[in-house]
């Protein structure tokens, strides 16, 4: 594929992206930097059949997951621009977000607008893997990810999990929220709890 050229800053912009993820999550493959770039890219559309599997899904979740094994964070950006946060349902098993709240935020997230397609997607992630592959990181698979990713792309999809050390590791349990959804609706209940 026909690499598109890059400023400089967006390079730098993708660099701080990737070396934050690695310090927040040393288990990080290329799986997990790609999976939480197409999340600020594209959303969680993909998640969201109807409101009651969105429901269903979240009640077993909630049901499964042990508190201890969650990360400590209450929410983090997505990506290397933030257009979406990851917002954990930490918030809702301290009782920091509503279910109801947190659910109809994450459905609303999902159906805002008409996402990219995939093919802008992939010209996109190959823009920032050609930054990833320049900072020769020595991640663990990494070419057996990028061929992965380069195969899944070729389908025409783009939705992956995160990598298997990367879930046993961080146990990964969040709701994808658009920008000013979260900004609006998510983080007032969590700074009101913070008080």
């Amino acid at each position: 594929m026909l690499m598109l050229p890059m400023s400089m800053s967006a390079e730098k912009t993708i660099e701080k992206f990737v070396k934050k993820q690695i310090k927040a999550y040393p288990k990080t493959r290329l799986l997990d930097i790609y999976k939480s770039c197409f999340q600020d890219y594209m959303g969680a559309e993909h998640l969201v059949s109807d409101y009651y599997s969105a429901k269903d899904y979240l009640d077993e979740e909630l049901i499964a997951t042990r508190l201890e094994d969650l990360q400590s964070w209450s929410y983090e950006p997505c990506g290397i621009n933030g257009n979406y946060f990851r917002v954990s349902i930490r918030t809702v098993m301290e009782g920091t977000v509503p279910e109801e709240v947190l659910l109809n935020a994450f459905i609303r997230s999902a159906t805002a607008e008409k996402r990219p397609s995939v093919n802008e997607w992939n010209e996109q992630w190959q823009r920032i893997i050609g930054t990833i592959d320049r900072m020769q990181l020595q991640l663990p698979n990494y070419s057996e990810d990028k061929d992965f990713l380069e195969s899944v792309l070729a389908m025409g999809k783009y939705v992956i999990s995160h990598s298997p050390d990367y879930r046993e590791t961080y146990h990964p349990h969040y709701r994808i929220i658009k920008r000013d959804i979260f900004e609006q609706e998510i983080m007032p209940l969590i700074l009101e709890k913070q008080k």
